[in-house]
């Protein structure tokens, strides 16, 4: 008979399950949605298996296994391991790091000794508060210098990025931001960053998805030697993590690191999740990413063109799956910060980034288009800036998208 508090977490998990997953649209960045089947796999009984391939003696026996019943389980990463490699067009390709920050600390940890020097974007210029001084740095002893990113658009100018590598002479380049809207100029960056042996780690977390559907860049063609990042922002798996490279010395470096140095159990459930996922975007991965980027375009001149303000008109807004709302010129212009609009836009079943960002990746993943996004802005006025009670109206669109239309 279950408890009171179990009746009650089961209630919990009804009502988001209705709220985020049928109730509203989602335009947060950082999160999309994951097929029917992924979620039947995340709810499997690898949910609590364990598997430790091994080659080692043990009490006078040698032994492949430290667990038995493990057949399936290994065959499953193998497959998730490779559609990860024909995905990323890589050589070598683990599915095992649980997010895309251990993603990180997987290539650093073994292939940066302590006190390098490493060049990442300040987090003051859009980057990943990780690489900021007081955490990945500080935990292992790393030297931090900025990569610049300048213009409201934090762009990296390939000039400047060559200068700083230069001046600083780094043991590793760290490409990745969260405030993400444009490519890098990879090629300049990798050569100038290789003539001085610096490794280039790409932390491709939010723009993942675009990476893997050919419509931002292409790191490992364009001269980064890992690449790593996020399974859950514009990639549409359950959240974790992966890494990809060419390089058989950088991967069997980092493959023999993972196991009781970054992690133990590495979560069965989630690599069969992210299996399906890979397999998914074979079939629909490049119509999803070309159509995420369009969107987020069209998007961009709807809401212009309503007076919201963003970064980077004159650019075009973004080429990925990300809008940056202008934060001061929203106060001056309407008397409101990005984290006040979201919450009034939340009540409306529109949901926002607090700290400014719009993305598009879910709502792709619904179905929805680049025609419709003037009436997606339209609504983003209404029920944002103006004030307007349009919950009512949201909510009668968005059970037109009643499943994903890429699975």
């Amino acid at each position: 008979m279950p408890t009171d508090e179990e009746r009650r977490l089961a209630a919990l998990v009804r009502a988001h399950d209705r709220w985020r997953g049928r109730g509203v649209f989602n335009l947060l960045p950082s999160e999309n949605a994951v097929s029917p089947t992924a979620r039947k796999y995340l709810a499997s009984d690898l949910a609590g298996r364990y598997t430790l391939p091994m080659a080692s003696e043990f009490d006078g026996e040698m032994l492949d296994n430290s667990y038995s019943g493990t057949r399936y389980t290994d065959e499953i990463e193998r497959l998730a391991n490779a559609a990860a490699a024909r995905v990323f067009r890589a050589r070598y390709a683990t599915t095992r790091p649980l997010s895309g920050h251990i993603a990180a600390l997987s290539a650093l940890v073994p292939l940066l000794p302590p006190k390098s020097r490493v060049l990442a974007i300040s987090p003051d210029e859009g980057g990943y508060d990780g690489y900021a001084p007081g955490f990945i740095p500080a935990v292992f002893g790393y030297t931090l210098r900025p990569l610049p990113a300048t213009g409201p658009g934090h762009r990296v100018r390939a000039e400047e990025a060559r200068e700083a590598i230069r001046r600083e002479r780094p043991n590793a380049v760290i490409l990745g931001q969260s405030f993400f809207l444009f490519p890098y100029p990879l090629r300049e960056i990798a050569e100038e960053a290789h003539a001085r042996d610096a490794l280039v780690f790409y932390d491709a977390s939010h723009v993942l998805g675009l990476v893997a559907g050919g419509a931002f860049q292409d790191p490992l063609r364009e001269g980064a030697d890992v690449l790593y990042g996020s399974t859950h922002k514009s990639f549409f798996g359950p959240q974790g993590g992966l890494l990809a490279t060419d390089r058989q010395d950088l991967f069997e470096q980092v493959d023999g690191a993972l196991t009781w140095r970054i992690f133990d159990n590495a979560h069965w459930n989630r690599i069969a999740g992210l299996a399906q996922t890979l397999l998914e975007f074979e079939r629909v991965g490049r119509e999803y990413a070309s159509t995420v980027v369009a969107n987020s375009q069209a998007l961009g001149r709807a809401l212009s063109g309503r007076g919201v303000p963003l970064v980077a008109e004159a650019e075009g807004f973004t080429e990925s799956h990300q809008l940056l709302l202008d934060r001061l010129e929203l106060r001056r212009r309407h008397g409101l910060g990005s984290g006040a609009l979201a919450r009034r836009l939340e009540a409306q079943r529109l949901l926002l980034d607090l700290v400014g960002r719009v993305g598009t990746g879910e709502i792709t993943r619904l179905g929805l288009t680049p025609d419709q996004m003037d009436r997606m802005a339209d609504l983003l006025v209404r029920g944002g800036l103006q004030g307007e009670r349009v919950a009512p109206e949201v909510l009668w669109w968005r059970r037109e998208f009643p499943a994903l239309r890429f699975a």
